[in-house]
């Protein structure tokens, strides 16, 4: 195949270790260990998609088999042995890929083939793409052979998921773990991979391609390959372009979008989101992405342009730094879970777009209900002339009922009103209040947890003792401390006891019904009617509810 017609990812595909990018100490180590003549019976290479691991095991199987040795490795004019490895068609070179054989048939023929000394090169090697996918019986049948190979034979295994291979095996082999590619040093590289290819590109458009390759070399070439063929040679690939060929919208749009959410303009928000979803972005990638943002809102002052690789620009990151600070850090740590909760969401709806507006609809209201609690410094000048006495608040014990009018410095805006509600207290002093409160409240599930699974020991002072049974839900004193603290205002205490206390709501109604049952069948009534129906027999009574 002509070099030019190949893609990107394969034309400058590296052939010795110095090609190699952000691997320099993986390279140091193999060529210091070849160059000792230790090298080992098998090496592992595990790490992340499109970082170099099958390209490391064919330059190690060129560094061991080259005809002009380790120090004077080929690059250009390559020896029979480097060619027929570089172009996978050396007979004692075997590349084989663990997903499509994955079985103990597989590697019995690889053993088997092993017995056979190499003819060409020094050493045979055995290249195993993606092992992890090979089968339990497969791994315990490579075993031995590969504690004791041959002298002349040696493995190298390659993976993207290092914990799926057993430990047994991965002892036995000297394990590298390939690091992502540092953003800089990838930019640098398709930087040059660009000028080669008399590319027109922005600097901006790089850096996106780097933002979204995630450290992979692969992934970047084949974007800037996607890139270079999406436009015209004369017409240069900028960051716009480049955000719509590769479905991937600006960080400013989000930014933007948070600002609204605090400030609870609904119909502005949910319009911007229509505009990045009508650009292609699915739901998922929107969620991730709105999670970065939030990382950056909470971690700001801790960062650097730099180290947001590339994720931000200069006046992204400095936009962002000026609205955390009217932020409470309280509210961005809510809204991180709150959209976490939301990625198990886009999995059950069946239109994940009406999910996302929901979910954006929720965080206005969310911060909304923050800002009454003084959580989100909105306006400063306001807030400073605003003076609420949060002990009053707290404690409960009367209703705020002045608040310091703003200094009005323009006419034309509007008068501020501030609004403090205050719930009114409930006062629990009982098992039986706690009952009521339940059912007032709606708390079904707690009622029923109270009467059938807990056993009160003793219930007084914002203090419950209680013992329960095996199916009290794990839960139950977490939620019942919460509601209680919902409905008081004030903190209980809810411990367990080893004391059996008193029998359950569930079996006190239980005993009260058999005892009824012997009484009404001592009676005389019940008597007669058995007199008249002999094979008559009482079931069951029920009460009504003044009995109860």
């Amino acid at each position: 195949m002509n070099r030019n017609s190949k893609v990107l990812a394969l034309k400058y595909r590296p052939q010795t270790f110095n090609d190699l990018i952000g691997q320099e100490v993986v390279a140091e180590t193999i060529t210091n260990s070849i160059k000792a003549n230790k090298v080992p019976n098998a090496y592992l290479f595990a790490g992340i998609r499109g970082i170099g691991k099958t390209t490391t095991a064919r330059i190690v199987a060129k560094a061991l088999n080259c005809l002009k040795g380790i120090e004077n490795l080929c690059k250009d004019d390559l020896c029979e042995n480097c060619e027929a490895i570089t172009n996978s068609n050396h007979i004692d070179v075997l590349e084989m890929d663990a997903a499509s054989k994955t079985g103990i048939d597989d590697v019995r023929d690889l053993i088997e083939f092993s017995r056979y000394g190499p003819t060409l090169a020094k050493f045979k090697i055995f290249i195993i793409d993606e092992v992890h996918m090979l089968s339990k019986q497969a791994f315990n049948g490579l075993l031995k052979t590969l504690e004791e190979p041959p002298e002349y034979l040696k493995f190298i295994f390659a993976t993207t998921e290092i914990k799926k291979i057993p430990i047994t095996v991965v002892s036995r082999c000297q394990r590298f773990d390939l690091s992502r590619i540092k953003s800089l040093e990838l930019f640098e590289f398709i930087k040059k991979i660009k000028d080669k290819e008399n590319g027109n590109v922005s600097d901006d458009a790089l850096k996106l391609i780097v933002r979204i390759s995630e450290g992979s070399v692969r992934d970047a070439l084949s974007l800037l390959d996607r890139g270079l063929l999406s436009l015209d040679k004369n017409k240069e690939l900028d960051l716009k372009a480049a955000q719509k060929i590769f479905g991937y919208f600006d960080k400013s749009q989000l930014i933007d979008l948070f600002q609204l959410i605090l400030k609870g303009e609904e119909t502005n928000v949910i319009n911007i989101y229509r505009k990045i979803y009508d650009q292609g972005i699915e739901p998922k990638f929107f969620i991730n992405d709105f999670l970065e943002i939030l990382y950056y809102f909470k971690n700001i002052n801790s960062l650097s342009v730099d180290s947001t690789y590339f994720s931000l620009n200069d006046e992204e990151f400095l936009k962002i730094k000026e609205i955390s600070n009217q932020v409470d850090s309280e509210i961005l740590i809510l809204f991180w879970q709150f959209t976490i909760k939301s990625l198990e969401e886009l999995d059950i709806v069946s239109n994940p777009h009406l999910s996302i507006e929901m979910f954006l609809i929720r965080l206005i209201h969310l911060s909304s209900k923050k800002n009454k609690s003084n959580l989100i410094i909105e306006n400063k000048d306001i807030n400073e002339k605003l003076e609420i006495n949060h002990t009053e608040i707290k404690s409960k014990t009367q209703i705020i009922n002045q608040i310091k009018n703003a200094i009005q410095e323009d006419q034309n805006k509007p008068e501020i009103k501030t609004e403090i509600k205050v719930e009114q207290k409930n006062t629990i002093n009982s098992f039986d209040q706690l009952l009521k409160i339940c059912v007032q409240k709606k708390e079904i599930k707690l009622k029923y947890e109270l009467e059938n699974n807990v056993n009160l020991v003793s219930f007084a002072n914002n203090r419950i003792e209680i013992s329960f049974n095996e199916n009290l839900n794990k839960d139950f004193v977490k939620d019942l401390s919460s509601k209680l603290f919902e409905w008081t205002n004030e903190r209980w205490i809810i411990s367990f006891s080893k004391s059996k206390g008193e029998i359950s709501i569930k079996e006190n109604k239980k005993n009260k019904k058999e005892e009824l049952l012997e009484q009404v069948k001592d009676s005389e009534i019940y008597k007669s009617v058995l007199d008249k129906f002999p094979d008559a027999e009482l079931l069951d009574i029920k009460f009504n509810k003044e009995d109860e």
